[in-house]
Formats: structure tokens, sequence, C-alpha cells
């Protein structure tokens, strides 16, 4: 896709989100995304770097918990081919109004059979270490999706509502996964949850204040994604808050994010962070 049709864009300002239901990227993509999933979660880094965040490790870890690695572009170049990819940000930047994108952070999910849920929440709640405290978010699934396959559930029309309150204690195999975005739904609101039903290769892009989630795993098929998190190309680290990971990258007396752990994707002039193009050439070479 080149862009978005008029009522795609009107789906997003009245929902918080659209839904690209196939081909946002084609079959031969899904296949290789999918390929590199098992080396990743094995700690089989082709890069030789290991992700800023790996939440599920074999043998550590409940089988029946969600997996999930942030960063997985650092770790694998098929991944960051994708996931930084320059069409995403200027779909993202389309939908928010943004001259230029960056991506701060990248998400590879997978969860199998039997995997619990993920709690509701926002975006924006976890956001308070950036200025602007803003973000749009492209999940791509790489296998067909079902409400009893845990696909991602969206609050329609929550963007609109309050902002709320950090809260990591519900996020991984919380005991009610619906219990934050029914106490944060407005007196009087109708909550209108929406699972997102796609074929392997569809897309969804979210405003960072749209309640979502998922639940459990209850099929017996696999439901894998890969996830780019895009915030203003002009962004930069707030002076006093801190995010308990990514902060790291702040240098001291500068609140610029730093080009290489945080890349400009895609810039209305044209211009990206210089070294993608050779790390996209790069990628599209076979890896082991």
């Amino acid at each position: 896709m080149d862009g978005w049709r008029s009522d795609q864009l009107e789906a997003f300002e009245r929902d918080g989100f659209v839904v690209v239901e196939e081909g946002y990227v084609d079959e031969e993509t899904v296949a290789e995304l999918r390929a590199r999933f098992e080396s990743l979660f094995d700690g089989r880094y082709e890069t030789g770097i290991r992700p800023d965040e790996v939440n599920w490790v074999p043998g550590r870890d409940p089988e029946d918990r969600t997996r999930q690695i942030c960063n997985g572009w650092k770790a694998d170049r098929r991944i960051a081919l994708q996931t930084l990819s320059e069409r995403t940000g200027r779909l993202a930047a389309e939908l928010m109004g943004w001259d230029g994108v960056r991506v701060v952070q990248d998400n590879v999910i997978w969860k199998p059979p039997g995997a619990a849920s993920l709690g509701m929440h926002q975006d924006g709640s976890y956001l308070d270490y950036l200025v602007p405290p803003e973000m749009v978010t492209c999940w791509i699934g790489l296998d067909d999706t079902s409400a009893e396959s845990g696909t991602v559930t969206y609050a329609a029309g929550s963007h609109r509502w309050p902002r709320s309150p950090e809260n990591r204690g519900e996020f991984h195999a919380p005991p009610d996964w619906l219990a934050p975005v029914e106490r944060a739904c407005p007196h009087g609101e109708e909550l209108r949850l929406v699972p997102l039903v796609v074929r392997a290769g569809g897309a969804a892009f979210h405003h960072f204040n749209t309640f979502h989630g998922s639940g459990p795993n209850t099929s017996t098929v696999h439901r894998r994604a890969v996830i780019s998190h895009l915030v203003p190309a002009g962004a930069r680290f707030h002076p006093e808050h801190v995010d308990p990971v990514y902060s790291r990258y702040r240098r001291v007396g500068d609140t610029s994010l730093d080009e290489s752990f945080f890349p400009v994707v895609w810039r209305r002039d044209g211009s990206r962070t210089p070294w993608l193009d050779a790390a996209d050439s790069l990628a599209a070479t076979p890896v082991s």
C-alpha cells in the first residue's frame, strides 16, 4: 500500500486504530520473519548483540507465558529490515501529522498455544521519559489471527480517554487482563472491545493512548508478530523523567536521541538515518 484511504484515516481518528486485514507484507516476508523466531528466542543472535529486553527465556520462564523480545532489530538484520521500514515510518507519520519518524523500540512477540494473556494498557502511560510523550505503533501479524488465538484486542475510541497511570504489575499473565480497561472506562461510556482478526501479513496501527492487550491463546495455533513503536523524529529524552531500560542511552548533558539506537526511518524531505540504507542492503542477503 502506498498511502491511506480517506476511510482508513477516518477510522484511526474515530477508533484510535486502523486495520489492514491482509497483504501489508507479502507471504515471502512473513515466512522469512517467522524463520527468525526460533534462533532469537533460543538466544542465538545473528549480529552477536543481545536485544534490550528478553522477557522469556527457555528453561527460566513458564511455558504458558507470552514470549517477548524488545529491540530484536539489534540482534537480527532481517527483523531490522522490517521494523525499521521506511514505508512503515511514512504511513505512521501520515496518521499522526508528523514531518518525520524514528523508531524508539520494536517488539518480537510469540504467543504459543496455551499462553496466558497480556493485560490491557495504554502505551502513553510509559512515555514520560520522552518529549513529546507521543507514539504510534505498527503491529504486523505473521499468523492468521482469531479471538481464540489470543489476538490483540483494542478498546475502540479509548484514545480520547484520560491517560491511565503506569501499571507494570498487570501486564504479563495478569489474573484479569481486562481489569485495567474496565477501571479506566469513563462513567457512561460504552466499552467497545474489538479483537484484531487479520490474515498472516496483515497489520494494524494504533494511537499511543488506545487501550489494547490480548487474552489467552486457547487455540492450537501459534500467534507471532513483529511490532514497531514510532515517535516523532524530533523527540528527545525528558531531562528528569527516566525509563528503566531506554534512558541508559541518554548522554550526560544531552537530551537528544542518538540515531545509532533510535534511527530516523522517514522524513518528509526524503532524508533518514544514513546507516539504514547500508543495513537494509545487508539484511536483504541470506542469514544463517
